[in-house]
């Protein structure tokens, strides 16, 4: 016996989801998998914990977890329990008796393992040697790191006072040498973008606040072909940087030498430039490129 069927796909006035009489109610959205969901809220929590670290990077004291909390617009029972699954990972550490967080070893590890990898460290630490030993100071090689500086590599000089800037270090892009460079030498519309959009900080009473004027101190970086920096980022300090680029002729990198400024005036610490450069151009051609 046969039985006259209506094809839904036939029917142009079947509403989606509606069930046409003499025939099964056919479900056009099938129910998301659980599986699936529970796959989505575990990468969604993943996410939530990698922005809680990028926030104690910022954080070279450590912050309360009512702090991460209220700055990564989280609740704080996710705040607080994914701190602590950090923490038993041992990504970050936790001060008992100030009850802050700071990031921990585990994160020192990957980074370390990242800067060999792209050779920042056997492959750069050589060279930064050698301009210590020719200048007497220290030594910083720096990469672009968003809207801050990211130091890879440093040498410390052999006198008692020491730079702060230790691998790991986030810094401003406006008040430092190392910054400027990067950003004088970025690719053409990247530039023009930080030129417009980069915050500038005013670390100390020199640091470059006016955004004509930091344009025009990045033009002249561009000029001369280096950057200085005169107690700008940090009072009784002052540096001079210059780019490694890549074969687009775009800084992937800045290499500089600091100073504390009883030791060099400004002239004298430029007058290692030449030193600077050659080790850049070294290192351009043995460091993997980016940007």
């Amino acid at each position: 016996m046969s039985v006259n069927q209506t094809t839904v796909a036939d029917d142009e006035s079947t509403v989606p989801g509606q069930a046409v009489p003499g025939t099964m109610p056919v479900n056009t959205l099938p129910p998301e998998p659980k599986a699936a969901t529970k796959a989505a809220e575990r990468t969604d929590m993943v996410g939530k914990a990698l922005s809680l670290l990028v926030l104690l990077g910022d954080e070279p004291r450590g912050a309360s977890a009512a702090e991460i909390s209220r700055r990564a617009e989280l609740p704080f029972s996710t705040t607080y329990r994914l701190l602590g699954s950090l923490a038993r990972d041992g990504f970050v550490d936790y001060e008992p008796e100030g009850r802050r967080y700071h990031l921990g070893l585990r994160i020192f590890q990957l980074g370390q393992r990242v800067s060999n990898h792209h050779g920042f460290a056997g492959t750069s630490l050589p060279i930064l040697r050698r301009v210590t030993e020719r200048t007497g100071e220290a030594t910083i090689l720096s990469v672009r790191d968003g809207l801050h500086h990211l130091t890879v590599s440093k040498v410390d000089g052999p006198q008692i006072f020491r730079v702060t800037s230790d691998p790991g270090h986030l810094g401003s892009l406006s008040t430092t040498a190392v910054g400027k460079a990067l950003v004088a030498f970025a690719e053409d519309a990247e530039r023009e973008r930080l030129l417009s959009e980069l915050p500038l900080e005013a670390l100390t009473e020199r640091s470059i606040t006016d955004r004509d004027a930091f344009r025009a101190e990045i033009g002249e970086v561009r000029r001369r072909g280096y950057a200085v920096m005169d107690e700008e980022n940090e009072a009784g300090m002052r540096a001079v940087a210059v780019p490694l680029l890549n074969s687009q002729g775009h800084a992937f990198a800045s290499l500089a030498t600091a100073v504390p400024v009883f030791r060099l005036s400004l002239e004298e610490l430029v007058a290692h430039v030449p030193v600077l450069q050659e080790a850049a151009a070294e290192l351009a051609d043995r460091l993997p490129q980016r940007g």
